[in-house]
């Protein structure tokens, strides 16, 4: 290998940083019915849409290499997603609004401790369409 491919090679051996910070993220999707009480336009009536959930935490770099095992997240999010998904989503949350899913979120995360003492939420986005969503940054 040539001088200069290994000096390269030495400069990819210092990537690891344990305890800097980082945000890392995982996103899902699920099905539901709503409508907006007290709304004074059509949302008002009880309609679906293909809600995506991107749920985003922060913390440092575990000696593992990880800030929290993306495995976390994901059962967090199907925790999440079992509760919501092919739902009326008014049965759960009473005025079911992107902004209001996103502190029900919220909630859930903070309730059972999902971060295990090694990150905290960072921010969590509900995307009601294709392109428009809440964001609850953290």
């Amino acid at each position: 290998m040539p001088v200069y491919m290994e000096e390269k090679e030495k400069q990819w051996e210092k990537v690891e940083d344990p305890g800097r910070e980082m945000v890392v993220a995982k996103r899902v999707s699920f099905e539901a019915a709503h409508y907006l009480p007290n709304y004074p336009g059509k949302c008002a009536q009880m309609h679906g849409h293909h809600f995506v959930i991107e749920l985003a935490v922060r913390g440092s770099v575990q000696e593992n290499g990880m800030v929290v095992d993306f495995t976390v997240l994901k059962e967090f999010l199907a925790y999440i997603v079992d509760k919501l998904d092919h739902s009326l989503l008014n049965d759960t949350i009473p005025n079911p609004t992107a902004e209001n899913i996103c502190l029900y979120i919220e909630k859930g995360w903070l309730d059972d401790d999902w971060g295990q003492g090694l990150c905290r939420l960072a921010y969590i986005k509900v995307w009601e369409t294709e392109d428009s969503y809440a964001l609850l940054g953290l």
